[in-house]
């Protein structure tokens, strides 16, 4: 028997199952059809289900035989769920602009690569456009575990009707990259502050000397290294491919396990999804043991808090607002029946939305 027989078989068999894949995704696709045609008729126009979606790929990270792993079997019946879903409503989805940055990353992610993402120059723009309706979903940043949060994603929410309808995290890795070829070369750094707090220690090793210029993104910042001699960008490995870069330095973040936070903005939050979380915006009268009595009501009800962040309030000197993640869904008996301890006692209480954990 020759040594080719066993992998002729194999790749037989490959061909069928190939077909047989091709046939079941066709299938689901139809269906998509079928449901988008039923929620038309019906003056249905919430196409996109955040809370089902993220229970699919639970059960599906669950169930999963191997030996391919969970996180990629989820992201390959993402991008399944994202083209069906095409069919059904195209999603339009702002981003942290230009192309390139992590947050169109975190958005494809999210959203698989068949939503239509929409690069905008900062964050307040990416509210204005799903406030209007010109995008059903908007992804910005908010935390980062090395560097902590962004501030600006948390006053925006003071002042915006908008919810949050989803989370995203995502492993942020940092490459320096240029159009010369060795780091003795560069005289010019950019990069966004966050990205340059993040790799300081490597910066300051190995490129002490050169001027570091902070911008609005990452991909802006490979845009001007594209541009002038001498220049680099520290930037994620997408943005060197679209701007023509080459790779320097792989992976200069100080802390390995560097990860961003994004969430996912709408007119409108998730229903409940098995495994969620609540977002709310609090204040307490400036006296002793207030902020203990504003967050008893959590305790009684024994919710777990991920979260608290105090910011100013912006209405008056020394007036502080507290962001807060807490585990469970404000559909959920003892979040809501905290909930509605808070509207009523504290000073300032905003629910924010509840959505499902990320998955991904």
């Amino acid at each position: 028997m020759s040594t080719q027989d066993p992998l002729a078989r194999i790749r037989a068999r490959i061909d069928v199952v190939d077909w047989e894949l091709l046939r079941l995704i066709s299938e689901r696709a139809t269906l998509a059809r079928e449901v988008a045609d039923i929620k038309a008729a019906n003056g249905d126009q919430q196409f996109y289900r955040p809370e089902r979606e993220a229970a699919i790929l639970r059960r599906i990270k669950e169930r999963n035989p191997g030996p391919l792993d969970g996180e990629e079997i989820a992201r390959l019946f993402r991008e399944i769920m994202s083209a069906c879903l095409a069919l059904e409503q195209p999603l339009r989805v702002a981003f942290l602009g230009p192309e390139g940055t992590f947050t169109q990353i975190a958005a494809r992610k999210h959203f698989g690569h068949s939503a239509r993402t929409l690069p905008l120059n900062d964050i307040p723009d990416i509210f204005r456009e799903v406030e209007a309706g010109a995008c059903g979903y908007g992804v910005v940043p908010v935390e980062n575990s090395t560097e902590g949060i962004v501030s600006h994603t948390l006053d925006l929410f003071m002042r915006s009707p908008l919810k949050i309808a989803g989370e995203v995290t995502l492993r942020i890795h940092h490459y320096l990259m240029s159009r010369e070829q060795a780091l003795a070369d560069i005289r010019i750094l950019f990069s966004h502050r966050q990205s340059l707090a993040q790799c300081r220690g490597w910066l300051d090793r190995h490129l002490p000397e050169v001027e570091r210029v902070a911008v609005g993104s990452n991909a802006q910042a490979a845009d001007r290294a594209a541009a002038q001699a001498g220049a680099a960008a520290v930037a994620g490995e997408t943005a060197a491919e679209l701007y023509g870069l080459q790779v320097l330095a792989n992976r200069i973040e100080d802390e390995p396990g560097n990860t961003t936070r994004f969430l996912v903005i709408a007119r409108q939050d998730s229903l409940p999804s098995g495994r969620d979380k609540t977002s709310l915006l609090l204040s307490c009268r400036n006296e002793a043991g207030g902020l203990y009595q504003l967050l008893a009501p959590l305790a009684e009800h024994r919710l777990s808090m991920t979260r608290i962040e105090s910011r100013p309030s912006r209405r008056g000197i020394w007036d502080y607002v507290f962001y807060i993640d807490l585990l469970g869904h404000r559909d959920d008996a003892p979040v809501g029946k905290a909930l509605q301890q808070l509207e009523r006692d504290a000073l300032y209480c905003k629910i924010l939305g509840s959505y499902p954990e990320a998955v991904l």
